[in-house]
């Protein structure tokens, strides 16, 4: 029997094989997902047979020795199962972020992304893990450089330090990523390694200790220690609460993408609404929204991990609604405004929606510990108006952001912070390695709920704080780079960036898509309508 390969036979081949392996890695992702899920199930269910008072509405009693043996290795699998989520959060930006590039730009957005993964792990190891969260002053901790002398536990907390590292690490990769989002396109390779040290190694670190050290000034503001020093602002008597980094993570991340976009300018070529034109549409759609999705999955990670404890179970599950429900209402106000107010109006705009849910989980991650599903369910809701306002704003200043960044991160990061001392209901305190202490003293009440304006004050000053020291230190760095000559300055010489191939080309040498059906080349591998007989 006499078989012709034709081009397009060899092309209906290749779509065949594609979907087989498409579907074997479904297969394959199905049952990892189903073992996570029972790890989950596990992790909710171990803490209630046990005799704890994790569900009191006072301090629990501090149990036995071995119970608290128990406890500590429950909270360390569950911190670490957290972990596992938020790191795998890494696909989701790398996807989004591809999806909503251009197609030139793909080699080159996975290649920072995998960059900024190894390298955040190296600095964070060497020295940032110790500037952030081992003790020192108000403003940077000098302890536990490469992990040396660090305690058993991590203070506080029924957590191995080494086991803590782990989980902060996740959360320092993810402002990193954040970053390079805000700047695709024209980023030179060798300028981004540069400012990825800066962020990861310093800006992260050294201005998160003010709010999750020790002994951070933004942590203690409003109180007294045991010695009866006071600390700054103690007539307010409020700190600074961030729960999962709606501020720490969230608003550096969006506030440094700020002042890289504006230091680097937009991408030749850019046309902003105002001159008539409006954003490039991303190559794969798609790609952007199954990325959007993984994200929303790691998030379960992000923020009910940030317990730190698997003995608060009903506190992991309020986090974990939350969580859903703020995402739920940032997406569908999102995709409304869009609609409503949108460049095309009367559509119903995918990139909006994806983004809107983005929002809404930034929105919800610092006060998603202390408010009710209702109080998410607006907050996330208002986080997608906040995002579609944040786009337009860039776009009439004409500030290049592709894949919106900084309104998903940055500004909604905001208003999030800001939320707590609206919507805290005063039922929460804090959580522990024990259970929830829900005494009396510990119980966060914002205004929507009776509360006094002394939260909001100092979430106000706490985020606003942090979001100006960001942006200024991250635009000082930004300039210097700019400075240097290439091939270190931060923007790329612009044949780089608008020759054949794009940054791909340019930067890496290679394109993401070698066998577009426009472009299939078979040569070298098979004669054009070759004959084989079978």
């Amino acid at each position: 029997m006499k078989v012709t390969l034709t081009k397009t036979n060899l092309l209906s081949s290749f779509r065949q094989l594609t979907r087989e392996k498409w579907a074997l890695g479904a297969t394959i992702l199905t049952g990892k997902m189903i073992g996570l899920i029972l790890v989950l199930i596990a992790m909710f269910t171990i803490p209630g047979l046990l005799p704890t008072a994790a569900h009191a509405a006072a301090a629990p009693a501090k149990p036995t020795d071995i119970e608290t043996s128990m406890m500590n290795s429950i909270d360390t699998v569950w911190t670490l199962v957290a972990a596992f989520l938020v790191f795998a959060m890494q696909a989701g930006f790398v996807m989004l972020e591809v999806g909503f590039a251009r197609k030139r730009e793909t080699v080159n957005v996975l290649m920072e992304c995998i960059f900024d993964t190894c390298l955040c792990g190296i600095l964070f190891y060497a020295i940032g893990y110790a500037f952030m969260f081992s003790s020192g002053n108000g403003f940077i901790g000098y302890h536990w450089f490469f992990l040396q002398g660090t305690p058993d536990l991590y203070p506080g907390t029924g957590v191995p330090v080494i086991a803590h590292w782990i989980f902060q690490y996740a959360f320092a990769d993810t402002c990193s990523t954040v970053v390079s989002g805000a700047m695709i396109g024209r980023t030179g390779f060798r300028g981004d390694i540069l400012y990825s040290i800066g962020i990861t190694g310093f800006i992260y670190p050294i201005i998160g200790h003010w709010a999750w050290g020790p002994d951070g000034w933004l942590a203690l503001m409003g109180s007294a220690d045991a010695a009866g020093s006071h600390h700054f602002f103690v007539s307010l008597g409020q700190g600074f609460r961030d729960f999962a980094g709606s501020t720490v993570v969230h608003t550096i991340g969006g506030m440094a993408s700020l002042a890289g976009a504006v230091v680097l300018g937009p991408r030749i070529g850019r046309i902003f609404a105002r001159d008539g034109g409006g954003m490039p549409p991303g190559h794969n759609l798609p790609m952007a929204a199954v990325g959007g999705f993984i994200l929303w999955f790691g998030w379960y990670g992000f923020n009910p991990g940030s317990t730190l404890s698997a003995m608060d179970a009903i506190g992991i599950g309020r986090v974990a609604t939350n969580t859903t429900l703020a995402a739920c209402g940032g997406g569908f106000t999102a995709m409304l405004a869009g609609l409503w107010f949108g460049s095309t109006k009367g559509k119903f705009d995918l990139g909006f929606t994806v983004n809107g849910f983005l929002a809404g989980l930034v929105a919800i991650t610092c006060p998603c510990y202390w408010v009710s599903p209702l109080g998410a369910t607006i907050l996330g809701g208002v986080a997608g108006f906040v995002v579609f306002g944040g786009v337009k704003i860039l776009e009439y200043l004409r500030i290049d952001d592709p894949i919106g960044a900084v309104p998903v991160h940055g500004f909604a990061g905001i208003w999030g912070t800001l939320s707590l001392g609206l919507f805290a209901t005063g039922q929460f305190g804090v959580t522990g390695p024990y259970g929830a202490d829900n005494s009396a003293p510990n119980l966060v009440k914002g205004l929507f709920y009776g509360g006094d304006a002394s939260i909001l004050k100092a979430q106000a000053i706490g985020t606003f704080t942090i979001a100006i020291a960001v942006f200024t230190v991250t635009w000082v760095m930004m300039k210097l780079i700019m400075l240097l000559p290439h091939p270190w300055k931060l923007r790329v010489e612009a044949h780089g960036e608008t020759g054949p191939g794009g940054l791909d080309m340019f930067d890496h040498g290679a394109e993401a898509y070698a066998l577009d059906d426009d472009e299939v080349s078979l040569s070298g591998l098979f004669e054009k309508d070759a004959k084989v007989t079978a």
